[in-house]
């Protein structure tokens, strides 16, 4: 289920750059978007609200006055101009604090944290304006959201709490997520499991048999539970 999105700010061009982020990531989406905080309420009454992006400074009534008026409020993440709201704003339990202008690697982190916090699997982003070989994705690796492109991906491996992503330049990258969000991540890609500790791309696989693909040199085991899926796919079933 998608995380539902009310963005509150008076300035367009911040609810544009909002909206065109989260269009970004998938597993969300914006069910409104409103100038001020009184256009909110009947957003918050007829919708369900998992999360809003509120500004602070705005005309009628503050963001963080806004937020006190609720009775039950979703989670927050405040959007503003103004560092010197920051502590207010934590002190009512938002999510993150973002300043403006705010890029896509930060907006992404404060997404990363919404989702660990509420028990989902970190947010995936994907380029969908390029051209498919040109498609990539952000994924955290270390403290940072390092950019891959989907194309450069020969297969993934499980790793306990990671997965390693092996790529065609003969590098590994090592990512703390499962390999279970790693194939839903890849859902629309494409992208197969083919075992319980192994995803391989499509795209780079030059052979298989009954028990394994072959990615070059590499090869890689099919799992017994995965092998009929498997067949059927690379048979064009």
């Amino acid at each position: 289920m998608k995380l539902q999105c009310l963005l509150i700010d008076d300035e367009p061009p911040a609810l544009k750059v909002l909206s065109r982020y989260i269009s970004e990531i998938g597993g969300m989406e914006v069910v409104g978007q409103c100038r001020n905080a009184i256009e909110a309420i009947g957003i918050l009454r007829n919708y369900r609200v998992d999360v809003i992006f509120l500004d602070i400074k705005m005309p009628r009534i503050v963001g963080t006055e806004f937020l006190k008026s609720l009775s039950h409020p979703p989670k927050v993440i405040f959007v503003t101009a103004y560092r010197e709201y920051a502590v207010d704003g934590f002190e009512l339990d938002a999510v993150d604090y973002l300043v403006k202008p705010v890029s896509f690697e930060r907006f992404v982190k404060a997404v990363t944290k919404l989702n660990r916090l509420i028990g989902r699997e970190t947010p995936h982003t994907m380029d969908t304006s390029e051209s498919p070989v040109d498609a990539f994705v952000y994924l955290k690796v270390d403290k940072d959201m390092k950019k891959i492109f989907i194309d450069h991906i020969l297969y993934i491996e499980s790793w306990k709490d990671y997965v390693k992503i092996f790529l065609t330049d003969g590098k590994n990258i090592l990512v703390k997520q499962s390999i279970t969000a790693m194939e839903n991540l890849f859902s629309d890609q494409k992208f197969l499991r083919v075992h319980r500790s192994y995803i391989v791309s499509l795209e780079h696989i030059s052979g298989y048999n009954g028990s394994a693909v072959q990615l070059g040199k590499t090869e890689i085991p099919i799992g017994r539970l995965y092998k009929h899926v498997v067949m059927e796919r690379l048979q064009g079933g």
